[in-house]
């Protein structure tokens, strides 16, 4: 969830930064995001390791943003250990039959390696909280990154070009659908609701920027996207869908606050800038982070 005020420099961020007219900011947002969603579709339609590249690919970006900006607050991690068990994460996602195995292999590996490493410092100085934030960044990042690909699965959408309803999706297509276009709309509608009637700051110590007001119109979009994507294609009762939007909206909220508040720690205003408008790779997915473990665990609970 990000709102207008955004825009505005925070004050722990290092140095001055050139802003751009609000108007021209929010049109290449717009921009960003209809080149990108496209895109993030199309892999959904696919699964399988169609989307498995795809997450690799988020994965590496944000695990080199988050490296940037530890090295940026003076923390040195070990970015490849960071990067070999998000992959991990991943590939165990997968394998559903070897997922125990590979797991309990990547962290045992991890434990094993990343320590000894250390050992070969010449300054041991922080040497325990680098060590800390390397297993860290996996579990913030590539952790919730694979719950993308156990909720979507492995059946590829069909097309039927002869047949009255042209086209089927997958239960987890469904799925994965509700988080991305539930975050998507949540954001958006706290961005113009934050922007036009935001007034009351909801942490102010964190991100100043984020009003009650924007999270409301967030909410309104996500519930929305509860029973559009999830009544009818899934058979999930109107009263459940009502409560997944509500607690995918608080899970966008938390999602976005989490980034928030490692980018204050780290003294950076965006993570990076490989998306026009939006800034990093994290900044675009720091919400979908969280909701998609809240969407996950709920499709568990109901059994659909």
């Amino acid at each position: 969830m990000q709102q207008a005020n955004e825009q505005h420099t925070q004050s722990d961020t290092s140095g001055p930064i050139q802003q751009k007219p609000p108007s021209a900011s929010v049109r290449q947002r717009w921009i960003t995001a209809l080149i990108a969603m496209p895109i993030v579709l199309i892999f959904v339609w696919f699964g399988g390791w169609a989307a498995f590249a795809a997450t690799l690919m988020v994965v590496v970006l944000g695990t080199l943003e988050l490296h940037q900006m530890m090295l940026h607050a003076g923390y040195h991690p070990l970015i490849w250990i960071s990067f070999g068990l998000s992959t991990l994460f991943l590939i165990a996602a997968m394998l559903p039959q070897q997922r125990l195995l590979i797991l309990e292999t990547g962290l045992g590996g991890a434990l094993l390696v990343s320590f000894p490493w250390l050992f070969f410092r010449k300054k041991l100085d922080g040497a325990m909280v680098d060590w800390a934030l390397t297993l860290a960044i996996s579990i913030y990042l590539g952790w919730p990154v694979s719950f993308f690909l156990l909720l979507r699965g492995y059946e590829p959408g069909l097309l039927h070009p002869n047949a009255v309803s042209w086209f089927q999706l997958p239960r987890g297509a469904w799925w994965l659908l509700m988080v991305l276009l539930g975050v998507w709309g949540f954001d958006a509608a706290a961005f113009f609701a934050g922007r036009y009637f935001g007034r009351h700051k909801l942490a102010p110590t964190i991100s100043p920027a984020k009003t009650w007001e924007g999270a409301l119109g967030g909410f309104i979009l996500s519930i929305v996207a509860g029973l559009l994507l999830t009544v009818i294609p899934l058979g999930v009762p109107w009263y459940l869908a009502v409560v997944l939007g509500i607690l995918l909206g608080i899970a966008a909220v938390l999602g976005d606050l989490a980034e928030s508040l490692i980018k204050r720690q780290t003294h950076v205003k965006d993570s990076g800038q490989i998306m026009p408008g939006h800034g990093g790779m994290l900044d675009r997915v720091d919400s979908l982070l969280f909701a998609v473990i809240v969407v996950y665990v709920f499709a568990q609970l109901i059994g659909k």
